[in-house]
């Protein structure tokens, strides 16, 4: 009977999920129809994200804070960067259109500057960062043909515009804590922040590769836009009826990230301060911290 009842609800919510992750589109009748959700799929459609459990400070026997980034040109990690031009429906966007839509919206209240979010930016702030306008030669010549100093006035063939857009996003940095939970006995970690990366604005589009160096965008909290994560949808290559949230995503660590940098005495310096010009040997000290953090739980079993 045990069994019977286990299998039964096991179908039931696979069911759940495959009706939920069509969206409606065996039982559409139009185009329009497809992804909308009747009321009571909507009443029973209104799971959240799982909520982080309560840590005391005293139950943390060891900790490491440690940056990393998450390079999009690995296939592991594609599902945080495609779609790159346009969206497949309103659940398909890249990780980058769902940040950006959502501080421009005022969903997302608050971005910084840096990773430890003493600064606080607006979209007037970041604009110089992700978009530019730079007018011509032609146009400089025209301006002073005309006697004319206002940018604004310029015609359009004689201006450059520039903005950053999905397919500009080479990385994403995120910041997490390692820790040790000695009433759990296990070692876990927490996403505390996460920058889009790319090159700057005004150098991405030069030969020079030294100017093509990407950097944080912008820096987000967070624990403050997990809803918002948890509402946006990324492929699942495995089964593509049962689509994974980015915050499940992250929080599952289903990405590859490389450590550029550790929490240190030397004002948090990145690996490639202390090892310069050796792209080899920054990524054997990267694999050292990872191996550092990994043993001191093996460590602790140790008799």
């Amino acid at each position: 009977m045990k069994f019977k009842s286990f299998l039964y609800i096991g179908l039931t919510f696979l069911a759940a999920n495959t009706i939920f992750a069509q969206a409606n589109v065996l039982n559409a009748k139009i185009p329009e129809e497809i992804g909308m959700k009747t009321e009571a799929q909507l009443l029973l459609d209104n799971d959240k994200p799982l909520e982080y459990g309560y840590v005391g400070d005293r139950d943390i026997l060891f900790s490491k804070m440690i940056w990393e980034k998450i390079v999009l040109d690995e296939r592991v990690n594609f599902p945080l960067y495609f779609p790159v031009e346009g969206d497949l429906g309103d659940d398909r966007k890249s990780l980058y259109k769902v940040l950006m839509e959502n501080i421009e919206s005022g969903m997302i209240p608050k971005v910084y500057s840096d990773a430890y979010f003493t600064e606080e930016r607006t979209m007037e702030d970041l604009a110089p960062s992700l978009k530019k306008e730079e007018v011509t030669d032609e146009g400089i010549e025209w301006m002073n043909a005309e006697g004319i100093s206002d940018v604004s006035k310029v015609p359009e063939e004689y201006v450059i515009r520039r903005e950053i857009g999905a397919a500009d996003i080479s990385s994403f940095l995120i910041k997490g804590l390692w820790y040790f939970d000695k009433r759990q006995g296990e070692l876990k970690y927490r996403i505390l922040g996460i920058a889009p990366a790319a090159p700057d604005v005004n150098f991405i589009d030069s030969d020079d590769e030294a100017n093509k160096e990407p950097i944080g965008l912008f820096w987000v909290f967070y624990p403050e836009i997990r809803d918002i994560l948890h509402e946006a949808k990324a492929f699942n290559n495995n089964n593509s009826a049962s689509p994974i949230s980015f915050d499940h995503l992250l929080n599952s660590r289903r990405f590859h990230g490389l450590i550029y940098k550790e929490e240190n005495v030397y004002g948090d310096r990145e690996i490639k301060e202390y090892v310069a010009e050796n792209a080899l040997m920054q990524l054997l000290e990267s694999e050292r911290i990872k191996n550092k953090i990994r043993d001191f739980e093996q460590d602790m079993w140790s008799y």
